[in-house]
């Protein structure tokens, strides 16, 4: 039976940073919540594109030729295979990111983990 997701609650469970957390699943999706803050890696992911939509603060997602800033109800599609470095350097940002079910948070970066269930 479907559940509402309510994503402050879902927010409250967690403090990590950088480790998203697996809200929903559909249609071999995973619906994963992230707090940033700071700067991550380079990476891409080579078989699936990645979706990032900011729910609270400010992300800055650098590409080799630009940089996207992202504020508040802004989202950006990135299309698989793209190196790109998200980062959030005015402070902690809540995101909602959506990915391919399983795929790692760090692409094909060695840091690579797995995003688990809240």
């Amino acid at each position: 039976m479907p559940a509402k997701v309510n994503l402050d609650d879902k927010f409250g469970q967690f403090t990590e940073q950088w480790a998203p957390r697996i809200a929903a699943r559909f249609n071999g999706n995973e619906v994963r919540l992230c707090k940033v803050e700071g700067e991550y890696h380079w990476h891409s992911h080579p078989d699936t594109d990645e979706l990032f939509l900011v729910i609270e603060g400010a992300l800055e997602i650098d590409f080799r030729e630009r940089t996207e800033t992202l504020g508040p109800g802004e989202m950006i599609v990135v299309p698989r295979g793209t190196e790109h470095r998200p980062r959030a350097p005015h402070g902690e940002a809540k995101l909602f990111v959506m990915d391919t079910e399983g795929t790692p948070n760090s692409g094909d970066h060695a840091t690579a983990k797995v995003a688990v269930d809240i």
